[in-house]
């Protein structure tokens, strides 16, 4: 298939989308590329159309309408609401695994069953959908305290609670119905020492070829402090992923999960997301999600140096193993997170950005994450996550001050970003 002209339809329109359309719009495999609904941002690449992704009959009567060789879902929502299954009855390939292998980002709850069903390591847990019960089962942890929302809450499900009281309150937040039907039910983890980081891993439903790392800033504020958010930024390659541990990872985690899922009838087409904790016991599994993370996934492409599409396309029809391992550039990248004001509780959208979109030079690339552009043309933000500026290097210090140094350069009061993205080898 990769020898021909390819018409792609990319689904989404996040930083992680704009990351992958730009990528995949360099391929000389494409010959077009559709985004739905894409971003501002992304529109120089393709063409947009505005149908949202969990849409499922407008995105496959849109992939049969452009004749789609290949489609590529770019958010986990899409995936739990089934695009890939719909995509298999019509006979277009697809990046993306169908939406019971999606449990694996869907589910914590299903998750953790699934590593006892298959022995992957990963930290002691229960579950409940009573908040009084829940309480009570915080007597067999210790702080700190980890409460997860089961389901989908955009990355805030998650509270790491220094106290007793601070665990009850996010135990009374999930159960209350701040994340709606994802809050439904609760996981309390045990809280896991060691160095935390994100390893990817491509699967075709048989073979298996592990896809680069990265290493993530979850909390909103410098020094790690505020609450979680989906990341504020990321860089790779990252120091703690030794070629040891990621062997660790391919047989621990990685290759038993694609095993495990296959065997319960759902074998795994598209990219899985392996965040991990690096402990003095080896790798241990803190999540999983079933397709590229975001930010990580800006960094990893800005890395690659291989063609994206091969490798998009093999995981759909079965052909990885044909494929030698990709190539990433040894520069490092990293991505800065501009956010809207208030996130991620709140974030105040509508405000006006200037200056996003001139040229940082060749080294610099910034994605658009949460951008509209009113009647005017003016660009806004429209999200809680907005920009991802995003940078390579000879080291990591100078992809670092690249990234800062455009962002001095753009014009948006109504944002706030960390200035200490890549700490953990550069230093606060």
């Amino acid at each position: 298939m990769t020898q021909q002209a390819l018409n792609v339809l990319l689904v989404g329109s996040g930083g992680r989308e704009h990351a992958l359309a730009w990528k995949i719009a360099a391929s000389p495999l494409v010959k077009r590329l559709v985004m739905a609904p894409g971003n501002p941002g992304m529109a120089a690449l393709g063409d947009l159309r505005a149908v949202k992704p969990t849409d499922v009959p407008a995105l496959v009567a849109l992939a049969q309408e452009i004749a789609a060789d290949l489609v590529v879902i770019g958010p986990e929502v899409s995936v739990e609401a089934g695009l890939a299954d719909a995509l298999a009855q019509a006979k277009i390939p697809c990046f993306g695994p169908v939406a019971f292998a999606g449990q694996l980002e869907s589910s914590k709850a299903f998750t953790k069953a699934f590593t006892d069903r298959h022995g992957l390591p990963t930290s002691a847990y229960r579950v409940f959908d009573e908040a009084e019960a829940a309480k009570a089962g915080l007597a067999a942890f210790r702080p700190p305290y980890v409460v997860k929302a089961d389901g989908l809450a955009a990355g805030k499900g998650v509270v790491i609670a220094p106290t007793l009281a601070e665990a009850e309150a996010a135990i009374d937040d999930a159960l209350g119905g701040r994340f709606g039907a994802a809050g439904a039910r609760v996981v309390i983890e045990e809280f896991l020492e060691g160095e935390i980081g994100s390893y990817f891993a491509l699967c075709d439903g048989a073979s298996v070829m592990m896809f680069g790392g990265a290493q993530d800033h979850k909390r909103a504020y410098d020094g790690e402090q505020g609450p979680n958010t989906g990341g504020m930024g990321t860089y790779s390659p990252a120091a703690v992923f030794t070629p040891d541990l990621i062997e660790q990872v391919r047989t621990r985690l990685a290759e038993p999960a694609f095993a495990g899922i296959a065997a319960e009838g759902a074998p795994y087409k598209g990219v899985l997301f392996v965040e991990l904790m690096a402990t003095r016991d080896g790798p241990k599994l803190v999540e999983f999600n079933v397709r590229f993370g975001d930010p990580e996934c800006q960094v990893l492409m800005l890395r690659l140096k291989s063609d994206l599409v091969p490798y998009l396309v093999a995981c759909a029809v079965g052909t990885l193993d044909q494929l030698p391992p990709p190539e990433f550039h040894d520069d490092p990248a990293i991505c800065v997170v501009l956010a809207a004001e208030g996130y991620p509780d709140a974030p105040k959208t509508g405000s006006e950005i200037k200056g996003a979109e001139q040229d940082f030079g060749p080294d610099v690339v910034v994605f658009h994450a949460g951008t509209s552009r009113d009647a005017e043309g003016v660009l806004r933000a429209s999200g809680g996550r907005v920009l991802n500026v995003c940078a390579r290097g000879g080291d990591l210090k100078t992809a670092r001050d690249r990234a800062y140094a455009a962002i001095a350069k753009i014009d948006w009061p109504g944002g706030f970003h960390r200035t200490d993205i890549g700490w953990r080898v550069l230093g606060r």
